[in-house]
């Protein structure tokens, strides 16, 4: 129950639904317990004792009784699913708000199929045990307690006799639970890869048909779905060997029952219509027990995906703002790292290594490197994306740490190599960073991204909604879009991560053009691999294995006959070969 007890602030606060489902609930199982005492009666005293009279009274009795079971049914039921409903509204919400201030740590390891599991089908098997399968446990001790008393009441010599099995029944009951747990969690688990493999190839479609590589995916589903499949069979074996072993030892309880109690008759010591009650009233005990492996088994699963889920709300969130944080309205843009070390795992080697600089504001700084020399994890520093082992990031002269997180993402602005576009208007994604944006500042944005051009030859102009993912759109113009982004929220330090490599020469150009009138007044950190898309930066950082390798302008790099000259005699020499030849 450790599981139930952590997660009781989700549903706890609505106990008054549980109450009040509970409570009809002892008026249903009460009245369940009363239909076998209207058969003895009914066999007793009208059939064997001849009063008649009673008949209309009894039916009219039972109909109340109906009635009233009836009713008590409907208020248990519902008051029951709201108990479910409200609970996992606010445990879904939790959840998802857990996801949105987890760090990119979590997130580096963390399968999207999976996280889409818990929160779907996790969720709803915790649900479905709060709104159906705590009042299902509730019922079945109600329904025994109740039982046994009125067979006492009966006989208790019987009653010894008929629950003599009781005891091994419960052993049972018990070892197939510690049995069924652990492989409804490798139910979950193995749910979870299936969904990783379904969305990752949906996600990567184009790719998969480009490459003709259907074939591959359908194996590496079918690999998954077998799993998935393998999982679900080795417990319904699990469920196969206890439940004839359980449903053997409730019909022994039904045989003695028969044996001792005809005896009972037959000596006079009990009447047929007890006998008869007692029979109805045994079942009212052993099915209990009997599908208590069914409630076992709603428990294991509901107790499985609770763990799950626990799972995310008990991450560690490593990044969070300090009490003591400085909400800032506007920053400078000065930014400094001194001496700053990122490793992104203990065993890692080190993303980066000691780097020190110091980027006055306003200035455009240029990160270029071959893939993996740290340029997109420096940035990422300066957000508290990740936070370094070592050294300090300061802006404006303040260490990061002491920031806001809103406050100091909001003043910093992304332009990823790979643009996000959410499923909504143009409008709406160009606003996304600033919702109280007006049109006029949208359109501002869009024509300095190079972007309102082409908006305006779509159907719906701004209001057009994109697909998933910004489908419909060219690479290039989803990245245009994403830039007038990161310029409708005028942030006050603008990194650009290879932010043009999906547009052509032409286009490029005259993003950078328009560029350079947002660059003014901001810190600008450009990275590239384009030696054409950073060479009128302020100053240049060349990385390498995590370090800084050189730095200073373009011209001054050039003559270093270092790092950033081999970088540019690459891309050049072509060019330089052409002009060559054309002189010649």
């Amino acid at each position: 129950m450790e599981t139930f007890k952590k997660l009781k602030q989700y549903y706890w606060p609505f106990k008054n639904y549980f109450m009040w489902s509970i409570l009809f609930l002892f008026i249903v199982t009460a009245i369940t317990a009363v239909y076998p005492m209207i058969l003895q009666v009914t066999i007793d005293e009208v059939v064997m004792g001849g009063k008649y009279e009673w008949i209309p009274y009894l039916a009219l009795g039972f109909i109340a009784i109906m009635a009233v079971k009836g009713a008590a049914t409907y208020i248990h039921q519902y008051t029951g699913d709201l108990f479910g409903i409200t609970s996992v509204y606010k445990l879904r919400n939790a959840l998802y708000e857990k996801l949105q201030f987890l760090p990119f740590r979590y997130y580096d390891n963390a399968k999207t199929g999976d996280l889409m599991s818990r929160l779907t089908a996790d969720v709803e098997g915790f649900r479905f045990f709060l709104s159906f399968g705590f009042s299902e446990l509730i019922r079945f001790f109600l329904l025994i307690l109740i039982s046994i008393s009125v067979m006492f009441y009966y006989s208790i010599s019987l009653t010894i006799v008929t629950l003599i099995t009781l005891p091994f029944l419960a052993v049972v009951t018990f070892k197939f639970d510690k049995a069924v747990h652990p492989a409804f969690r490798s139910i979950r688990k193995s749910f979870g890869r299936l969904n990783t493999k379904v969305q990752e190839n949906i996600s990567g479609i184009n790719t998969v048909k480009s490459l003709s590589r259907e074939d591959y995916e359908i194996n590496k589903f079918n690999n998954s779905n077998r799993d998935y499949k393998d999982k679900y069979l080795f417990t319904s074996d699990i469920w196969a060997k206890y439940f004839p072993l359980m449903e053997f030892l409730g019909n022994l309880s039904v045989v003695l029952l028969l044996a001792y109690g005809g005896y009972l008759v037959m000596n006079g010591s009990l009447k047929p219509g007890e006998l008869v009650a007692f029979y109805s009233l045994v079942w009212y005990i052993m099915w209990p027990i009997m599908n208590l492996g069914f409630i076992v088994n709603l428990f294991s699963q509901s107790k499985a995906s609770g763990e799950r889920l626990l799972e995310i709300l008990e991450a560690d969130n490593e990044i969070e703002s300090k009490e003591s944080s400085v909400a800032v309205e506007r920053l400078q843009g000065e930014v400094e790292f001194r001496d700053v070390t990122l490793k992104y795992t203990e065993e890692d080697k080190g993303a980066l290594s000691k780097i020190t600089f110091h980027a006055q504001p306003g200035k455009i700084i240029g990160l270029i490197g071959s893939t993996g020399s740290g340029k997109t994890s420096l940035t990422q520093l300066m957000t508290r994306f990740y936070e370094p082992v070592e050294g300090e990031v300061l802006i404006d002269g303040v260490n990061v740490k002491d920031y806001s997180l809103k406050s100091l993402r909001r003043n910093i602005g992304f332009v990823l190599q790979e643009s996000f576009l959410f499923s909504s208007s143009i409008k709406a994604n160009i606003a996304f960073g600033k919702p109280d944006a007006s049109m006029d500042e949208i359109i501002e944005a869009a024509k300095r991204a190079q972007a309102h051009d082409f908006i305006m030859e779509l159907p719906e102009k701004y209001d057009t909604v994109l697909g998933e993912r910004g489908m419909g759109l060219s690479g290039g113009q989803k990245q245009r879009i994403a830039i007038a982004r990161a310029i409708c929220a005028d942030p006050s330090i603008l990194i650009l991560d290879d932010a043009t490599s999906a547009v052509d020469m032409e286009t490029e150009f005259r993003i950078q053009k328009a560029l350079k009138e947002v660059m003014a007044n901001r810190t600008t950190f450009i990275i590239a691999h384009r030696i054409s898309s950073l060479k009128h930066a302020d100053e240049i950082m060349v990385l390498e294995n995590g370090a800084v390798a050189e730095r200073g302008p373009h011209e001054m790099l050039l003559k270093n006959n270092g790092p950033y000259q081999r970088i540019y005699d690459i891309q050049y020499q072509d060019r330089e070969k052409v002009l060559q030849s054309h002189a010649g």
